[in-house]
């Protein structure tokens, strides 16, 4: 009888469980989450924003009205390249693993894989994110605005002197072995070289603004000073425009920074609020470093300030607590102030719009200060428990991307050059690139 007993068990069970397996299979299968998707797809048009219109405006106000439609060509030029290098590469280069091992360095540590080039693989099914509750598609969508408004801020460096056709070319070639790579190496997952180091940038701090803004060093440099600058004034032509592209760029920037929480959870909500508190410190600290120094506040200081704040940030908005968002905005307003004006002065190089004194130290400030107070210990919400080691790590990133991106980014310039020449000619200069490159005028009185 006891047999029998064990015997029916045995024939229930063999009936039971593959059912079981089964529902198991069915609750482990990832799931899309509405919430998240609807989050990552605002916060993904909140960062096409940034760029078309707000980085824009922000630089089309800041140059002579003879050169606004050339710094607005540029930015929607940059935004259909970049958007096709994209589906094409850019994403397989930035995010296929293949032959990643964490703790192993490879080629693979540096670039990705082409795995994922054209989007092999890519349905409306395919589902991604920290828990796989998100489609791909948006998170490549996501991501390709970050890609975007990477080599959109270089313009700001050489603004109203290279000719459109080398522009278009640099930035393609640029994209291709700077931001993609660098994106690889910080953002990949293990085996990332970079992300295996540790090295904290929860939305970019080493990959967009450290890289562009010495990207856009590099690039004034090279193509030398503005005609008649410094001792020719060429004052902004419509601050306006400016204070508008500030103001854009500072609502797009809650994609940004929360949008890299790559879901609708607590992480972007505190990554929203330090965001808010570091940009507006920045703003006022900017604006009263300029009062005190200068005897009056600006306009195109308070802007510029802002700017400062939602870079030094950005690395920082995961793991920093609101106080800690409070000093690097007040660090990155101030110190910001100095290097655009008193540095760019004494050093004399001709970075037009201060992509690099804005993007450039304010993005090196932000990484390096994350280190800092991402540590629980200072109010941080990181898992930062050694903040000796962590700032350690954080200049090592810093360095290493300076390093890496100077160094491609001259060459690129200087074979360009080479090629097909980088400048306008003076008397295409003295006229406008709106005239000389494009046959138009911003303004017809």
């Amino acid at each position: 009888m006891t047999l029998r007993k064990f015997a029916g068990l045995g024939a229930l069970l063999s009936i039971v469980m593959p059912g079981i397996a089964m529902a198991a299979d069915e609750v482990a299968a990832p799931v899309l989450n509405s919430g998240d998707t609807a989050w990552m797809l605002t916060s993904t048009a909140l960062v096409l924003f940034m760029t078309i219109p707000g980085l824009a405006l922000f630089y089309g106000g800041m140059v002579r009205s003879k050169n606004i439609l050339s710094v607005l060509m540029q930015c929607f030029a940059i935004t259909g390249l970049i958007s096709i290098l994209w589906v094409i590469y850019g994403y397989s280069i930035a995010f296929d693993t293949t032959g990643m091992e964490q703790g192993v360095v490879n080629f693979n540590s540096f670039f990705g894989g082409m795995g994922k080039a054209f989007l092999a693989g890519v349905t409306p099914s395919s589902i991604t994110g920290p828990a796989a509750l998100f489609p791909e598609a948006v998170f490549i969508t996501f991501q390709m605005t970050f890609a975007i408004i990477t080599p959109a801020l270089i313009v700001g460096a050489f603004a109203e002197r290279m000719k459109f056709s080398a522009m278009l070319i640099f930035m393609g070639i640029w994209f291709t072995l700077v931001y993609a790579p660098i994106a690889h190496m910080v953002w990949s997952g293990n085996g990332g070289l970079m992300w295996d180091w540790g090295v904290l940038d929860f939305a970019g701090g080493t990959v967009v603004h450290i890289n562009a803004g010495i990207a856009g060093l590099v690039a004034c440099l090279v193509l030398g000073k503005r005609k008649g600058f410094p001792a020719t004034p060429m004052a902004p032509h419509n601050l306006g425009y400016t204070l508008m592209g500030a103001a854009m760029l500072w609502v797009g920037w809650f994609g940004f920074n929360a949008g890299s929480a790559a879901a609708a959870n607590g992480t972007a909500g505190m990554a929203m609020l330090v965001t808010q508190i570091a940009t507006a410190a920045a703003a006022l600290g900017w604006m009263f470093a300029e009062w005190v120094t200068h005897g009056k506040p600006s306009a195109l200081g308070i802007a510029s300030g802002v700017v400062a704040g939602l870079v030094a940030i950005t690395p920082a908005a995961g793991t920093v607590g609101p106080m800690g968002a409070l000093v690097i905005g007040l660090a990155a307003g101030v110190v910001c102030f100095f290097c655009a004006t008193t540095l760019k002065r004494k050093l004399g190089y001709d970075d037009s719009l201060d992509a690099f004194g804005v993007h450039g130290i304010g993005g090196i400030l932000g990484a390096i200060l994350t280190g800092v107070f991402a540590a629980p210990a200072l109010g941080g919400f990181g898992t930062v428990t050694d903040i000796g080691a962590q700032v350690w790590i954080q200049i090592k990133g810093v360095g290493f991307t300076v390093i890496y991106t100077a160094i491609v980014t001259f060459i690129i310039l200087k074979v360009l050059d080479a090629v097909m020449g980088l400048r306008v000619t003076e008397e295409e200069e003295s006229v406008g690139l709106d005239l000389a490159q494009h046959n138009e005028r911003g303004y017809n009185l």
